[in-house]
Protein backbone atom coordinates (compact mmCIF):
# COMPACT_ATOMS: atom_id res chain seq x y z
CA UNK A 1 0.00 0.00 0.00
CA UNK A 2 1.34 3.59 -0.60
CA UNK A 3 0.42 5.76 2.95
CA UNK A 4 0.35 9.50 2.09
CA UNK A 5 2.03 10.61 5.41
CA UNK A 6 2.14 14.36 6.77
CA UNK A 7 4.86 15.31 8.76
CA UNK A 8 5.52 18.36 10.79
CA UNK A 9 6.02 21.85 8.96
CA UNK A 10 8.25 22.66 12.10
CA UNK A 11 7.73 21.68 15.24
CA UNK A 12 9.08 18.12 15.25
CA UNK A 13 6.44 17.90 18.27
CA UNK A 14 3.04 17.65 15.66
CA UNK A 15 3.93 14.30 14.32
CA UNK A 16 0.96 12.14 14.73
CA UNK A 17 1.01 9.13 16.68
CA UNK A 18 -0.73 7.09 13.82
CA UNK A 19 1.96 8.72 11.56
CA UNK A 20 4.53 7.01 13.23
CA UNK A 21 3.67 4.03 13.55
CA UNK A 22 3.21 3.62 9.59
CA UNK A 23 6.94 4.72 9.55
CA UNK A 24 7.80 2.69 11.29
CA UNK A 25 6.13 -0.20 9.80
CA UNK A 26 6.11 0.43 5.57
CA UNK A 27 9.28 -1.55 3.65
CA UNK A 28 10.44 2.20 1.69
CA UNK A 29 10.09 5.64 2.84
CA UNK A 30 10.26 7.56 -0.44
CA UNK A 31 11.00 11.33 0.35
CA UNK A 32 12.39 15.02 -1.70
CA UNK A 33 15.25 15.02 0.78
CA UNK A 34 16.63 11.65 2.00
CA UNK A 35 18.78 13.38 4.38
CA UNK A 36 16.25 15.58 5.65
CA UNK A 37 13.76 12.81 6.35
CA UNK A 38 16.64 10.66 8.34
CA UNK A 39 17.53 13.72 10.15
CA UNK A 40 13.31 13.34 11.14
CA UNK A 41 13.29 10.26 11.52
CA UNK A 42 16.52 9.66 13.41
CA UNK A 43 14.68 12.22 15.80
CA UNK A 44 12.38 9.00 16.69
CA UNK A 45 15.06 6.67 16.94
CA UNK A 46 14.18 4.11 14.04
CA UNK A 47 15.55 4.10 10.18
CA UNK A 48 13.90 2.92 6.88
CA UNK A 49 15.53 2.28 3.81
CA UNK A 50 14.79 5.19 1.64
CA UNK A 51 14.06 6.82 -1.92
CA UNK A 52 14.23 9.75 -3.29
CA UNK A 53 11.48 11.17 -5.09
CA UNK A 54 11.10 15.08 -5.62
CA UNK A 55 10.10 17.05 -8.61
CA UNK A 56 13.18 16.23 -10.94
CA UNK A 57 13.45 12.45 -10.49
CA UNK A 58 9.31 11.58 -10.35
CA UNK A 59 9.02 10.38 -13.54
CA UNK A 60 11.82 8.45 -13.80
CA UNK A 61 11.23 7.07 -10.37
CA UNK A 62 7.96 6.54 -10.85
CA UNK A 63 7.91 3.06 -12.52
CA UNK A 64 10.31 1.48 -9.71
CA UNK A 65 7.60 2.68 -7.23
CA UNK A 66 5.29 1.49 -8.52
CA UNK A 67 6.61 -1.98 -9.03
CA UNK A 68 7.89 -2.27 -5.37
CA UNK A 69 4.18 -1.46 -4.53
CA UNK A 70 2.84 -4.21 -7.16
CA UNK A 71 4.75 -6.71 -5.18
CA UNK A 72 2.75 -5.97 -2.03
CA UNK A 73 5.86 -3.84 -0.21
CA UNK A 74 4.33 -0.47 1.28
CA UNK A 75 5.65 2.62 0.77
CA UNK A 76 5.57 6.16 2.71
CA UNK A 77 5.73 9.40 0.83
CA UNK A 78 6.63 12.18 2.96
CA UNK A 79 7.70 15.60 2.03
CA UNK A 80 10.42 18.11 3.39
CA UNK A 81 7.32 19.74 5.73
CA UNK A 82 3.60 19.09 5.72
CA UNK A 83 1.09 17.33 3.67
CA UNK A 84 2.91 15.85 0.42
CA UNK A 85 1.51 16.81 -3.26
CA UNK A 86 0.72 20.05 -2.17
CA UNK A 87 2.79 21.77 -4.40
CA UNK A 88 5.36 19.29 -4.27
CA UNK A 89 5.65 15.53 -6.27
CA UNK A 90 2.75 13.53 -5.69
CA UNK A 91 0.08 13.29 -8.01
CA UNK A 92 1.37 11.38 -10.74
CA UNK A 93 2.55 8.66 -7.79
CA UNK A 94 -1.06 8.14 -6.15
CA UNK A 95 -2.59 8.23 -9.63
CA UNK A 96 -0.68 5.72 -11.12
CA UNK A 97 -1.63 3.92 -7.95
CA UNK A 98 -5.24 4.19 -8.70
CA UNK A 99 -5.00 3.33 -12.29
CA UNK A 100 -3.18 -0.09 -11.36
CA UNK A 101 -5.73 -0.97 -8.83
CA UNK A 102 -3.65 -0.61 -5.77
CA UNK A 103 -4.42 0.44 -2.13
CA UNK A 104 -3.48 4.24 -1.44
CA UNK A 105 -4.55 5.66 1.84
CA UNK A 106 -3.30 9.48 3.60
CA UNK A 107 -2.09 9.63 6.91
CA UNK A 108 -3.59 13.74 7.55
CA UNK A 109 -1.56 15.81 9.80
CA UNK A 110 0.37 19.28 9.39
CA UNK A 111 -0.43 21.30 6.14
CA UNK A 112 1.18 24.97 5.86
CA UNK A 113 -1.22 26.20 3.96
CA UNK A 114 -4.27 25.72 6.38
CA UNK A 115 -1.81 26.78 9.40
CA UNK A 116 -1.38 30.11 7.74
CA UNK A 117 -4.60 30.70 6.95
CA UNK A 118 -6.20 30.33 10.70
CA UNK A 119 -3.58 32.47 11.90
CA UNK A 120 -4.25 34.90 8.86
CA UNK A 121 -6.83 36.70 10.53
CA UNK A 122 -8.17 36.91 7.66
CA UNK A 123 -11.99 35.31 6.88
CA UNK A 124 -11.61 31.30 6.43
CA UNK A 125 -15.17 30.50 5.17
CA UNK A 126 -13.65 29.82 1.82
CA UNK A 127 -10.15 30.33 0.10
CA UNK A 128 -8.36 29.26 -2.67
CA UNK A 129 -4.84 27.99 -2.73
CA UNK A 130 -2.89 28.83 -5.63
CA UNK A 131 0.78 27.38 -4.90
CA UNK A 132 3.99 28.95 -6.02
CA UNK A 133 3.23 32.20 -8.57
CA UNK A 134 5.92 31.95 -11.58
CA UNK A 135 9.44 33.37 -11.13
CA UNK A 136 9.32 36.24 -13.59
CA UNK A 137 7.76 39.24 -13.32
CA UNK A 138 5.17 39.14 -16.31
CA UNK A 139 3.46 35.94 -15.86
CA UNK A 140 3.92 36.66 -12.02
CA UNK A 141 0.82 39.64 -12.76
CA UNK A 142 -0.93 37.45 -15.16
CA UNK A 143 -0.94 34.22 -12.55
CA UNK A 144 -1.87 37.10 -9.45
CA UNK A 145 -4.82 38.80 -11.92
CA UNK A 146 -7.00 35.88 -12.98
CA UNK A 147 -7.81 36.07 -9.23
CA UNK A 148 -8.16 39.84 -8.94
CA UNK A 149 -11.78 39.86 -8.31
CA UNK A 150 -12.13 36.46 -6.23
CA UNK A 151 -14.14 37.07 -3.33
CA UNK A 152 -12.80 34.20 -1.72
CA UNK A 153 -9.21 34.57 0.69
CA UNK A 154 -6.20 33.97 -1.60
CA UNK A 155 -3.25 31.69 -0.40
CA UNK A 156 0.08 31.78 -1.91
CA UNK A 157 3.53 29.85 -1.14
CA UNK A 158 6.80 32.34 -1.78
CA UNK A 159 10.20 31.67 -1.64
CA UNK A 160 12.39 33.91 0.54
CA UNK A 161 14.26 34.90 -3.08
CA UNK A 162 10.61 36.49 -4.57
CA UNK A 163 8.62 37.14 -1.47
CA UNK A 164 9.32 40.87 -1.50
CA UNK A 165 9.11 41.28 -5.53
CA UNK A 166 5.56 39.00 -5.45
CA UNK A 167 4.12 41.13 -2.40
CA UNK A 168 4.82 44.18 -4.93
CA UNK A 169 3.22 42.75 -8.07
CA UNK A 170 0.05 42.06 -5.73
CA UNK A 171 0.19 44.99 -4.67
CA UNK A 172 -0.01 46.98 -8.26
CA UNK A 173 -2.67 44.18 -9.22
CA UNK A 174 -4.73 43.60 -6.40
CA UNK A 175 -4.21 47.20 -4.71
CA UNK A 176 -3.65 47.31 -0.87
CA UNK A 177 -5.99 44.88 0.26
CA UNK A 178 -4.86 43.21 3.80
CA UNK A 179 -2.36 40.60 3.58
CA UNK A 180 -0.97 37.99 5.90
CA UNK A 181 2.66 36.42 5.70
CA UNK A 182 3.60 33.80 7.83
CA UNK A 183 6.91 32.32 8.19
CA UNK A 184 8.90 29.79 10.67
CA UNK A 185 5.07 28.69 11.62
CA UNK A 186 5.08 26.34 14.66
CA UNK A 187 8.45 26.98 15.54
CA UNK A 188 10.30 29.33 18.05
CA UNK A 189 10.52 32.44 15.64
CA UNK A 190 7.04 31.58 14.23
CA UNK A 191 6.25 35.47 12.81
CA UNK A 192 3.19 36.32 11.10
CA UNK A 193 3.34 40.01 9.45
CA UNK A 194 -0.45 41.29 9.66
CA UNK A 195 -1.08 44.47 7.98
CA UNK A 196 -1.81 46.25 4.26
CA UNK A 197 0.32 45.40 1.39
CA UNK A 198 2.26 48.38 1.54
CA UNK A 199 3.05 48.42 4.88
CA UNK A 200 3.85 44.66 5.17
CA UNK A 201 6.51 45.59 2.64
CA UNK A 202 8.05 48.31 4.09
CA UNK A 203 8.55 45.98 7.33
CA UNK A 204 9.49 43.31 5.33
CA UNK A 205 12.37 45.12 3.64
CA UNK A 206 13.89 45.68 7.27
CA UNK A 207 13.86 42.19 7.84
CA UNK A 208 16.61 39.45 6.83
CA UNK A 209 14.50 37.07 4.53
CA UNK A 210 14.63 33.24 5.06
CA UNK A 211 12.61 30.32 4.82
CA UNK A 212 9.68 29.63 2.87
CA UNK A 213 6.67 31.78 3.20
CA UNK A 214 2.64 31.55 2.96
CA UNK A 215 1.09 34.27 1.83
CA UNK A 216 -2.72 35.26 2.21
CA UNK A 217 -4.70 38.29 0.60
CA UNK A 218 -8.12 39.04 1.63
CA UNK A 219 -10.65 38.34 -1.27
CA UNK A 220 -12.89 41.26 -2.85
CA UNK A 221 -15.51 42.31 -0.12
CA UNK A 222 -18.78 42.02 -2.78
CA UNK A 223 -21.77 43.95 -1.50
CA UNK A 224 -24.33 42.04 0.61
CA UNK A 225 -21.92 39.18 1.29
CA UNK A 226 -21.53 37.97 5.11
CA UNK A 227 -19.52 35.13 6.54
CA UNK A 228 -22.54 33.80 7.96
Amino acid sequence: MLYIVSTPIGNLGDITLRALEVLKAVDYVASEDTRKTGMMLNHFGFKKPMLAFHEFNEEKVLPRMLAILEEGKDIALVTDAGTPSVSDPGYLLVRGVIDRGLKVTAIPGASAVVTAVVLSGLPVYSFTFRGFPPHKGGPRKRFIGADKESPYTLVYYESPYRLIAFLKDALEILGDRQVAVANDMTKMFETIYRGKISDVVVELEKEKIRGEYVVVFEGVKKAGHSEE
